[in-house]
C-alpha cells in the first residue's frame, strides 16, 4: 500500500491512521521504519507514541537505542539501530524482553533477520518537498493491517 505525505502533517496523521488500526493490546507487535536519513521515520513514530497517549518529549533512541513508553495501550519500545553493527548485539539491547510492548525500529536494515519477527514495515521515501510511504504486511495479522488501511486510500 502505497500512501502519498506531501509534509509533516500528512505523516503524523498516517501515524495516527495506523494506531487506530492496530489492536487495543500493542503487546507483540513489530513495526519495522525504513528510509533514508530525514525521510520521516523518527516523526511517524513520535506521532504513532503521541497518539497512543504520550504528551511528553519524545526523544530520537539514536544513542540510547530504545526509549521505551509505557502507555494506556501497553508498551512501545522506540528502537533505532542506526548504530548497531551486527545482528548479535540485539542481545545486548534485551531485544526479546520487549516482546510485552510493540516494537517501532528504525534502521531494521542494520539486522536483516527482524523482517521474520516483523508485522508490517514502512519505507518512507523523497518525493519532491514530500515523501511517500509504502506499508507492507510481513505476517498475516500485518496483512490485515494493510488491508484495512487501503481502504481508507484512493
Amino acid at each position: 500500500m502505497k500512501r502519498s505525505l506531501p509534509d509533516e502533517t500528512a505523516t503524523i496523521e498516517f501515524g495516527r491512521e495506523l494506531l487506530d488500526a492496530l489492536p487495543d493490546n500493542l503487546a507483540g507487535w513489530t513495526i519495522l521504519l525504513s528510509g533514508e536519513l530525514g525521510a520521516g521515520k523518527s516523526t511517524f513514530a513520535r506521532a504513532l507514541i503521541r497518539a497512543a497517549g504520550h504528551d511528553g518529549a519524545v526523544p530520537s533512541p539514536t544513542y540510547t537505542l530504545v526509549e521505551p513508553y509505557h502507555l494506556a495501550r501497553g508498551n512501545i519500545y522506540h528502537v533505532d539501530l542506526y548504530r548497531v553493527s551486527d545482528e548479535e548485539e540485539l542481545r545486548y539491547l534485551g531485544w526479546n524482553e520487549l516482546d510485552d510492548g510493540c516494537r517501532l525500529v528504525e534502521w531494521p536494515d542494520r539486522a536483516p533477520g527482524l523482517t521474520s519477527q516483523a508485522d508490517l514495515s514502512l519505507t518512507l521515501r523523497y518525493d519532491g518537498d514530500g515523501r511517500v510511504a509504502e506499508l507492507a504486511g510481513l505476517s498475516d495479522r500485518g496483512h490485515g493491517i494493510v488491508l484495512r488501511l487501503s481502504q481508507f486510500t484512493d
